[in-house]
């Protein structure tokens, strides 16, 4: 939990102390936290489908909850499953991750791509390797397909004795935002945050100044061990201020003040502006820091994207397909209810005809014997010894699994020229080079918004390392 990327000695400072309490912001947490609470049920289930966990859901039977897979070993079943979730995720990944080796992975391409951010490029080129940048979007793009939002945050410091401007995963099960916010670029947003859950030696080494500060954590997060987990809220908001600008014409001087200056020869012109102000809060509220962003353009140091963000909705790749992998399920733990339930090599053997000195266990050993003999003396009227063998049919249940997996790929797009697999083995490799663009078009909307991401990451790392060089912000806020 890095949180500054500057000193911030500035009039927030004075206005609080470590431990005091700010219901009214921790209140505002809450709202947004509990208004997200359908996003983080939804997100959890999503993960857990990807992930193979498939039979979590449940039925009420009255004020008691039964879940698909309790009921199915209760009517003695198996739930079975074939994970064709995670088999589309990997897919949309190595597509993405064959354009990105065309395009940022080509490391040429790159140096001459980041050239466009001015001096701090060599600086911004060393901050994506030590990210390792590559695979930091592969696991993001994960998790856009997964819960249908990525997030990033920014700071600039030292990790492991390197120097450098470093990308946190913000975990989307921590995070929150203004559930007022609209705009896909979160341009409108007022409040944005993450919980941390983190040692109290950490809480310490950051928050406490003074041993005065110090001995109030340890009263704040009682305790003996210095690894037990504290939890600790950030916070950001925007807060609108006002001010003056001064026109001295006495002295020629001009300058900003917070308060109305008056006098002869002063000129004086209000204006009001935008800041974002982050505040660190223990659960139940109180300050552990705040102060005035450091950023060039006063933002704060999240990237977030969600998908497709309709009236501030998130809608899944994952999600889309769910209904589909639980009927897929379904079918195949039928089908292996029908092939259990149906007979195979059921002995039928006449009682009159077991032998002098024999059992009807001895016989069904003998019988299952390789090379074994049974000497029976038939009878009149009396069948023999036959094995009895049913062909149940499941031609219907095939046959909706094969509906069930191509409307799997017709929803998501992953269709099989994406998998690699050709219709027939005369199919040109212009065919399937067509094929494939085609599939590529369902796809594109949803990789180029993550794309979108990925560029507003990289810029806000350029804009971060050029406040450190001194140089003029390009802005993120």
């Amino acid at each position: 939990m890095e949180m500054i990327i500057a000193n911030t000695d500035n009039f927030e400072e004075s206005k609080w102390s470590v431990g005091e309490m700010d219901a009214k912001l921790m209140a505002r947490v809450n709202e947004c936290w509990n208004s997200l609470e359908e996003f983080r049920e939804g997100r959890e289930r999503n993960k857990r489908f990807t992930y193979g966990d498939q039979w979590i859901d449940y039925y009420r039977d009255g004020d008691d909850r039964i879940y698909e897979r309790d009921r199915i070993l209760s009517q003695g079943g198996v739930p079975l499953k074939n994970n064709l979730i995670r088999r589309l995720v990997k897919n949309v990944l190595g597509v993405y991750r064959n354009n990105w080796d065309e395009g940022l992975g080509d490391r040429d391409k790159l140096k001459k791509r980041l050239q466009n951010y001015g001096p701090c490029w060599t600086m911004l080129y060393k901050s994506l390797l030590q990210n390792q940048f590559d695979e930091l979007f592969a696991r993001t793009l994960e998790e856009f397909l997964i819960s249908g939002l990525a997030v990033h945050k920014k700071w600039i410091g030292d990790r492991y004795g390197s120097f450098g401007c470093w990308t946190d995963i913000v975990s989307t099960d921590r995070f929150f935002w203004d559930q007022n916010s609209r705009d896909f670029r979160g341009w409108d947003m007022s409040i944005i945050g993450e919980i941390h859950h983190i040692e109290f030696g950490r809480v310490s080494a950051e928050f406490g100044r003074t041993a005065e500060e110090v001995k109030l954590l340890e009263e704040l997060y009682p305790g003996e061990d210095d690894s037990r987990i504290c939890r600790v809220v950030e916070v950001w908001t925007r807060e609108w201020r006002k001010r003056w600008y001064i026109h001295d014409l006495n002295t020629g001087e001009c300058y900003v003040s917070d308060q109305p200056q008056e006098g002869e020869g002063i000129s004086a012109e209000y204006d009001t502006y935008q800041q974002w102000i982050y505040s660190y809060l223990t659960p139940d509220g109180r300050i552990l820091r705040r102060g005035v962003s450091p950023y060039g353009a006063g933002g704060h140091p999240f990237i977030m994207r969600g998908y497709p963000f309709t009236d501030g909705e998130i809608h899944s790749f994952v999600a889309d397909i769910i209904d589909q992998q639980k009927l897929t399920n379904r079918l195949i733990t039928m089908y292996d209810w029908v092939l259990r339930a149906s007979s195979k090599g059921v002995l039928l053997f006449p009682e009159d005809s077991i032998p002098y000195g024999m059992e009807l266990q001895d016989v069904a050993d003998e019988w299952s014997r390789f090379g074994g003999v049974i000497a029976y003396r038939a009878k009149p009227g009396v069948p023999m010894p036959q094995q009895v063998n049913s062909t149940s049919s499941c031609e219907g249940i095939a046959e909706l699994l094969n509906i069930q997996m191509k409307m799997m790929e017709d929803i998501t797009g992953v269709t099989g020229a994406l998998q690699g697999k050709l219709e027939s083995k005369s199919t040109s490799g212009k065919t399937l080079d067509l094929q494939t663009r085609n599939a590529l078009t369902s796809l594109t909307d949803m990789i180029k918004s993550f794309d979108s991401f990925v560029n507003d990451s990289i810029a806000m790392d350029a804009a971060i390392l050029q406040i450190y060089m001194g140089s003029e912000s390009i802005g993120t806020e």
